[in-house]
């Protein structure tokens, strides 16, 4: 004789298979399709800067920096609402000579780019130049984005010689101070190898 419970056992009605065999994956996947839509969507953004491939090797060009360090530049920049203030720094005994410390003539570019990257939104970047007004003096306009967050600064003269300064601050600030990259005068420090004169090698 059939069990009186026979239709109530039937698996597709039991309610635990229908939450747990079907219900979950099916969950899982909607899931997973959503997240494969978000991060195609809206990607992170990258800090930008000098980068090159070298085949399939990827490399930061420092030549840039290397050289504003070599010429002893610096620089001051004032915000001031929308309009922004450079003063270019030259070392003093270049002011004196009329001469950057490579030789070449000590001459204030008619125009320098600036380029204010959000550290993790590129929709807050800007990129805009500054003209030169008097004596060491540079003047633009830029509209950044009232919330404090990180951002990389970078005050270049892109023709020749072709230097940048770059800075890392939180905006908003009134005045950010640009120095040459006291790496490089780290890596002129060190001490060469001298190995084969220690005493294992003269044994």
């Amino acid at each position: 004789m059939p069990s009186p419970n026979k239709k109530e056992n039937i698996w597709y009605k039991n309610y635990m298979v229908l939450i747990f065999v079907i219900g979950l994956p099916v969950f899982v996947i909607i899931v997973c399709l959503f997240f494969i839509f978000y991060s195609i969507k809206i990607q992170d953004s990258t800090v930008r800067d000098d980068w090159y491939m070298d085949g399939k090797t990827l490399y930061q060009d420092a030549s840039r920096d290397q050289l504003s360090y070599d010429l002893d530049l610096s620089g001051i920049m004032r915000f001031d609402g929308k309009t922004v203030r450079f003063e270019l720094r030259y070392p003093a005994e270049s002011l004196a000579s009329g001469k950057l410390k490579d030789g070449s003539p000590l001459t204030y570019p008619k125009q320098l780019s600036v380029r204010i990257s959000h550290a993790t939104d590129i929709n807050k970047d800007k990129d805009f130049v500054i003209t030169h007004t008097q004596d060491n003096l540079y003047q633009g306009m830029v509209e950044l984005d009232n919330t404090p967050a990180k951002y990389y600064l970078q005050v270049s003269h892109d023709q020749q010689p072709n230097w940048r300064l770059i800075q890392t601050q939180k905006l908003p600030a009134a005045n950010i101070s640009f120095q040459p990259l006291s790496s490089f005068a780290e890596s002129r420090s060190a001490l060469p190898d001298q190995k084969d004169k220690r005493a294992s090698h003269k044994q």
